[in-house]
């Protein structure tokens, strides 16, 4: 929305007076604004909490998106004080007949147990929910269409973890991704390669910038060393030096070369581990880089 009067943006809600006001000429646009939130007041978040009345939002890392009703499992009644032992054994067979039937057949089951898989690989390599939500509407996409029969639950999730992944340029690789699931690296290149082109995802090259700050961080370098290889690297790209090159491989060797030129200088084995590729690796993406990169990008 802008501004009738003198076309500014900058659209103030008050919804204390129910209007919206220009903030550069103090134009009224309207006076019946509506306001979207709770009748009632929290001064905390306990408060908060009790007089909620709505559940929590829909998430696709439940076999049923988080709608069906939960027995919490503390044996308390609605003012927080214990409840008898004959209402104990009550709720203790409602909450098993609630488990059960939150799973109604094998394909649900199934769902069930590959989306609590991805949740258990995602938590430990520290993804955060986008990715979560992602790979788990990846998965769904391969259940419709048919493409889980005959491959096994721990290659598909780890192969649309690893999707979600390239998609958002997270910096994760295959060998990080096999290291937390129980398939194996092979299995799981197999089922990424077979889902991208069954279901057309398409998924732009790796950029070396993205594995940049974790090298940094890892050996403790400055901010500096971290500027100076993502220029090495922009470079490097516009001469078309990166193409067909491990993107792992050339960001180590741009750190090697910022942290010598900045003299906080890293051993290539060092940076070699923190990368998770070979010495030689690193040694043939930094001749290559010296032999081909001019001065200009040093200085």
């Amino acid at each position: 929305m802008t501004c009738p009067e003198c076309g500014a943006k900058t659209l103030v809600r008050d919804y204390e007076r129910a209007e919206v006001t220009c903030r550069a000429c103090g134009l009224v646009l309207g006076d019946k604004l509506l306001d979207p939130g709770p009748e009632w007041r929290a001064f905390d978040s306990d408060q908060r909490d009790k007089r909620s009345r709505a559940g929590a939002p829909i998430t696709l890392t439940i076999h049923d998106k988080g709608l069906s009703t939960m027995i919490d499992w503390r044996d308390k009644d609605s003012y927080g004080k214990s409840i008898t032992s004959k209402k104990r054994a009550q709720i203790y067979r409602l909450r098993k007949w609630q488990r059960r039937i939150r799973v109604s057949d094998a394909s649900e089951r199934n769902l069930a147990f590959a989306l609590s898989e991805l949740e258990r690989m995602a938590s430990q390599l520290g993804l955060s929910r986008n990715i979560r939500e992602a790979s788990a509407l990846l998965y769904r996409r391969a259940v419709e269409s048919q493409l889980i029969r005959g491959r096994s639950i721990e290659s598909m999730t780890g192969a649309a973890l690893y999707a979600s992944c390239r998609k958002y340029n997270v910096p994760l690789t295959l060998d990080e991704i096999s290291s937390v699931s129980r398939a194996s690296k092979k299995e799981i290149a197999r089922s990424y390669r077979f889902v991208s082109n069954e279901l057309t995802i398409k998924v732009l090259p790796t950029d070396p910038v993205n594995y940049v700050p974790r090298l940094v961080t890892k050996l403790s370098l400055d901010g500096r060393v971290q500027q100076k290889a993502v220029e090495i690297i922009r470079f490097a790209s516009s001469e078309g030096l990166t193409s067909g090159r491990g993107p792992t491989g050339v960001a180590a060797a741009a750190v090697y070369i910022s942290s010598v030129l900045l003299e906080m200088k890293r051993t290539q084995r060092d940076i070699a581990s923190a990368a998770n590729v070979t010495e030689v690796t690193v040694r043939n993406r930094y001749k290559e880089l010296i032999d081909k990169l001019t001065l200009e990008i040093y200085l």
